[in-house]
């Protein structure tokens, strides 16, 4: 009976990581949000984020506080009261706009590698976002920060 319990207990805790859940994006909810060097305001700064909206990828949790990644690979925590659920991008290679989400569309404009983007919706291959005065559709492997 003991190496049953023993047998249900190890395939749980090995089902249990296997359903973990995965990673996902936020985006910073203000203009100063501060990354910190562990899960706690005790915890050193490491940087100054000063760009509302940019997209990090959360990939561990402790109590109030989020593990992320921005697009440049730095790492560190933030208080998930910094966060926001709001779909946003960035730029990885430069990317026309067009107006429907069609290679033949209208080009709108193009967007230099670095730029943020709000995302509106998506579909398979496109993302609908705002830049500025520009709404129009982007291919989704331009960009980072959504999955």
């Amino acid at each position: 009976m003991l190496k049953i319990v023993f047998h249900i207990f190890f395939l749980f805790t090995l089902t249990e990581n296997l359903f973990a859940k995965d990673n996902y994006f936020l985006t910073l909810r203000n203009d100063k949000v501060n990354l910190r060097l562990g899960p706690s305001f005790e915890y050193p700064i490491k940087i100054f984020y000063k760009k509302k909206f940019l997209p990090v990828e959360v990939y561990e949790t402790y109590e109030n506080f989020r593990k992320i990644k921005d697009h440049e690979n730095n790492v560190g925590w933030v208080h998930i009261s910094q966060l926001s659920k709001k779909k946003a991008a960035i730029v990885i290679k430069k990317s026309i706009v067009f107006k429907n989400s069609t290679l033949f569309s209208k080009p709108l404009v193009l967007l230099n590698q670095g730029r943020l983007c709000l995302i509106t919706k998506c579909s398979k291959d496109w993302c609908k976002i705002k830049v500025k005065q520009y709404v129009g559709w982007v291919k989704k492997e331009n960009l980072w920060g959504l999955l």
